[in-house]
């Protein structure tokens, strides 16, 4: 078998693959010249500089497997190489201490203004009082995200004794407590953190987490650090609180644009850049690479991918029975997860009727990866859903019955925090997922795109100013599904939409009459 290596690799991961296979390697290669040599490779081995194009995908023809030696994928078309059976794999631990490391860094850079003074000396200037630092000791760290490398910077934050708050939708409190850290909303840490890190993806839902209204809220003198992905701040907002004096630094490593040299951060004195260095260490590079070519190894020897990002590990003659379920069971998770209002302890999967008799293993780590990628964003997948679980003390519980009410088959995700609940089922129609239940109303839905879903009394005047509301905002309603319930109960009304709905518009629909709540759901 042969292995295309397109991007630099340390030779610790090209020696793994030598023992075991041809290994050609050639860097700086542009599309049109990978797709006039893809056909020959089984493997193609990549970091951040090779774009894999859809185009590059159709070419391949004996491809089986592309390997990122790091984190994201986003020059990977994951789509294009699933529907072709390729496995999109990356490495996603092998840099968190080195991300972890750089963000603590950053932290004692900023707060003792150590490159300022650095660049003052070295022009021959003396000038110590000019650069008094304060101490951590005793301040509030909020960290936003507290997935691997969150976790790994709250560890180090608690050996420099600093007071620790988090955010993370995903984390049990059981699991907070023992990184000693207490949980909040994101508005809550702003308002008392005497310094603020981001560790999440960047998502729908994280991007510009931090803007205008949560720098309004925060302590004069904050400190603000992202060294995980640039767009999770808000740049023009920070530019703003940096100018009127309500931040007091800020220690930046990523940006929305890279060079970042049209970003208003780099006009400020008290903000300290480095060029996306949180991965760069001897050891990350080492490790990502031995990562990547041990899954490289197992794919093509005939074992599993640890960290697959697109296929889950079924026996290929079960896949044919299975896949609309898989589909259907992470749909369901995107979906609740989307839904859920808060912290989950506990997720139960039912599974009813003939479905109940299959090996619905994969269903569950389908429906986990689903309702994880939410939050985590796509370093969530197919192998490592159960354990990102685990680690953050949710436990999954699953039953199952031959019975099933209206279906064949029912499938249907409880997320459970302490009195609360929220539930959603769904069955396959014609290969179709498709939704049958959200909490106690039945409904009809075939799932796609956007779709609000707004709980709401169910009498007169409250559809139609609903609909008003999205069209005189230019947003068409391709589709609509009304739970039944008695006049004056409360029930659930989904609406499938052809475009983006901005905040505004959803707390417009939340302020219509017998709206009780509004929220958009993203596939």
């Amino acid at each position: 078998m042969k292995v295309l290596v397109s991007d630099s690799l340390s030779n610790e991961g090209l020696e793994i693959l030598k023992e075991h296979f041809t290994v050609d390697v050639s860097t700086g290669l542009s599309e049109d010249e990978l797709v006039k040599i893809i056909k020959d490779y089984d493997a193609l081995v990549i970091r951040s500089g090779t774009q894999v194009t859809q185009k590059i995908i159709e070419a391949a023809e004996k491809l089986k497997v592309i390997g990122r030696a790091g984190v994201g994928v986003d020059n990977v078309d994951v789509d294009a190489a699933t529907k072709k059976g390729i496995i999109v794999t990356n490495s996603p631990e092998g840099n968190m201490i080195s991300a972890a490391e750089h963000t603590i860094a950053m932290m004692m850079a900023m707060s003792r203004n150590i490159p300022q003074a650095n660049a003052s000396l070295k022009a021959r200037e003396w000038k110590r009082n000019k650069f008094t630092g304060i101490e951590v000791k005793g301040k509030t760290l909020g960290i936003i995200g507290l997935g691997r490398i969150g976790s790994e910077v709250a560890k180090r934050a608690s050996g420099l004794e600093m007071n620790l708050m988090g955010y993370d939708p995903f984390i049990s409190e059981k699991r907070a407590v023992e990184l000693g850290v207490k949980l909040g909303t994101v508005n809550e840490i702003a308002k008392v953190a005497d310094y603020i890190t981001v560790h999440t993806p960047l998502i729908k839902e994280t991007k510009n987490i931090l803007d205008d209204e949560q720098f309004a809220l925060m302590k004069p003198g904050v400190k603000i650090i992202n060294c995980a992905r640039g767009g999770i701040i808000s740049e023009e907002a920070l530019a703003k609180a940096l100018a009127n004096g309500k931040v007091g630094g800020a220690a930046f490593d990523v940006f929305v644009e890279e060079p970042p040299f049209n970003s208003p951060l780099l006009n400020f004195d008290n903000v300290i850049v480095t060029p996306h260095l949180g991965a760069s260490t001897q050891e990350a590079q080492v490790n990502v690479a031995i990562d990547i070519a041990k899954e490289i190894v197992s794919v093509l020897t005939g074992g599993l991918a640890r960290n697959a990002i697109n296929i889950p590990s079924v026996k290929p003659e079960a896949m044919a029975v299975l896949a609309p379920y898989i589909r259907l069971s992470e749909i369901m998770g995107k979906i609740a997860g989307q839904l859920v209002d808060c912290n989950y302890e506990k997720v139960e999967i039912a599974y009813n009727g003939e479905i109940s008799g299959k090996d619905t293993r994969p269903l569950t780590v389908s429906a986990l990866k689903g309702l994880l990628e939410m939050a985590l964003g796509a370093g969530v997948n197919y192998v490592n859903a159960p354990a990102l679980a685990k680690s953050r003390k949710i436990a999954v519980v699953e039953s199952k019955s031959e019975s099933s009410e209206e279906y064949a088959s029912t499938i249907s995700i409880r997320l459970i925090s302490g009195g609360l609940t929220k539930l959603v089922a769904g069955t396959v129609v014609g290969d179709e997922p498709k939704i049958v239940a959200v909490d106690e109303d039945k409904m009809d839905i075939f799932p796609a795109g956007r779709m609000i879903f707004a709980k709401h009394i169910n009498r007169p005047n409250v559809i139609g100013p609903c609909c008003l509301v999205l069209g005189k905002n230019d947003i068409n309603i391709s589709g609509m599904q009304v739970g039944r319930a008695e006049i004056g109960g409360i029930t659930m009304m989904v609406l499938n939409v052809d475009s983006e709905v901005s905040a505004p518009i959803l707390e417009e629909l939340r302020k219509v009459p017998g709206i009780l709540s509004a929220k958009l759901v993203t596939l």
